[in-house]
């Protein structure tokens, strides 16, 4: 009955599946080779150390700077998207993902991997992963999460195959052979942006808007950037939260395989820690999936338990390798559950926040504000372990900075309610917002559920509809 109203009074709702299952299949490869790669690092950290014979503190600079080149450049790629659409900007992105590595096989220093590794593949990256999670969000309403949860079942798939077929590569190829295979997989992303079909194509701003005196290019910029939402208070607190995951969150891909050798295993059951942890980073990404379409609780609410359940975990790691490797074992596969569960999660309450129509650009700017905690985290991880000699004090920080972050989810306004708020993100919101707007403002047209690439015109008329129901503070 919604469907027909809307499609009645013009109100285009996401077309539930479709063609967006094609894309679901491309956010699993773009998953598996950026975020799946980023994970398996850990293998080329000893690699590294060893070969350039430098710290721990320096060799993880060049994660980080992957990491947060990603997070980034993000705001840019989704701006390139509104402007330019979204094939062309991941076509890009997966050539330079794959060129960086390529040249990382070619490296005599550190600076060479900083500058390949670490800028121009995180740049690819940052062109790749946002466009096609929001291209994905696009076509589902009701089966959001699961969609989500199973495009990244690619980053704990990779997890489970990538650190011992990384491992073997490095021991036949050595480590610049196996870069140079990294690099040609990772071109694979090209053809997974030639296949984003967005459902409608990029428009360019109105006439009306260019001749119009209060439409400056600074204007349209911030149109682009959604630069608007960094005034909204649960933006900001959001974007807090996600910085201290970020902070915390990669610090076991990073340094788990060192852990695990520092502590007398061997290669091969090192990198069969990471192995296991992404069994059940699938498990619980499908889990949480599943149990976020029931509806029964609110996303908010879910991401905060499993973030807190990672962050005691995290801590809990130590104490686990106390009981040898059963103990290890253990206690990473929990950590690798709860890791899965909550990373879909954290894209899927992006909408309950900012509303559907601003969520390409609220996704770009949430990756820019974290990005400080991915530039920080692994370094001082590998700080810490230069200062007290093992990785423990490691783990427990980074199980404190997911513990903290969830906190500070909990302060979002209206977390304490059972329900959550409607947004232009629900067919059933889109079709309401519409229906008060053409009683409150006779005469106007259109709300319209805006396409991926695509921004509304700025409204000259007095009378404006408002599509985010989350209030400027």
């Amino acid at each position: 009955m919604v469907k027909a109203q809307a499609q009645k009074q013009g109100v285009v709702l996401p077309p539930e599946g479709g063609w967006g299952w094609v894309v679901v299949g491309a956010l699993f490869v773009v998953s598996t080779l950026v975020f799946g790669l980023i994970r398996s690092l850990g293998v080329f950290f000893v690699e590294f150390v060893q070969y350039f014979d430098e710290s721990a503190q320096a060799v993880s600079w060049i994660t980080s700077i992957g990491l947060a080149m990603q997070q980034l450049f993000s705001p840019l790629a989704t701006a390139l998207c509104n402007m330019y659409g979204t094939r062309p900007v991941v076509m890009v992105g997966g050539f330079l993902s794959g060129l960086g590595l390529i040249l990382a096989s070619l490296a005599t220093s550190l600076t060479h991997l900083y500058l390949t590794m670490g800028l121009i593949s995180g740049t690819g990256w940052a062109f790749v992963f946002t466009p096609t999670v929001g291209s994905v969000m696009q076509y589902f309403t009701r089966r959001r999460s699961l969609a989500m949860a199973l495009g990244f079942t690619g980053v704990g798939l990779s997890s489970f195959a990538f650190s011992p077929l990384f491992q073997y590569l490095v021991e036949v190829y050595a480590w610049r052979g196996a870069l140079l295979i990294l690099g040609g997989l990772s071109l694979n992303m090209v053809a997974c942006g030639a296949l984003i079909r967005p459902i409608t194509a990029a428009k360019a701003l109105d006439k009306t808007e260019k001749d119009s005196s209060c439409s400056s290019l600074l204007s349209r910029v911030s149109m682009y950037f959604e630069l608007p939402l960094l005034r909204q208070r649960p933006f900001l607190t959001f974007g807090l939260a996600i910085t201290f995951f970020n902070a915390g969150y990669f610090i076991p891909y990073v340094h788990l395989v060192a852990h695990s050798r520092h502590c007398g295993f061997s290669e091969y059951q090192a990198a069969f820690v990471i192995s296991a942890t992404g069994v059940t980073d699938i498990v619980g990404r499908v889990l949480s999936g599943w149990v976020s379409d029931l509806g029964r609780l609110r996303l908010v609410h879910m991401l905060c338990v499993w973030t807190m359940l990672l962050g005691l975990f995290l801590v809990a790691l130590p104490l686990g390798t106390l009981a040898g490797y059963a103990g290890l074992l253990t206690v990473s596969l929990a950590q690798g559950l709860c890791s899965g569960a909550m990373t879909p999660l954290v894209f899927a309450v992006v909408p309950e926040i900012v509303g559907m129509e601003r969520m390409l650009g609220a996704l770009g700017l949430l990756q820019l504000i974290e990005s400080i905690g991915g530039l920080l985290g692994a370094p001082l991880s590998g700080w810490l372990k230069d200062t007290t000699g093992s990785y423990s004090a490691s783990f427990v920080v980074a199980g404190g900075f997911l513990l903290l972050g969830s906190a500070v989810t909990a302060t979002l306004p209206g977390f304490c309610s059972c329900t959550s708020p409607k947004t232009p993100s629900d067919a059933e919101g889109a079709l309401h917002s519409k229906e008060f707007n053409q009683d409150s403002c006779p005469g106007k047209q259109s709300l319209t559920f805006t396409p991926l690439s695509e921004k509304p015109a700025l409204d000259p008329e007095p009378c404006t509809e408002t599509t985010n129901l989350t209030p400027d503070p």
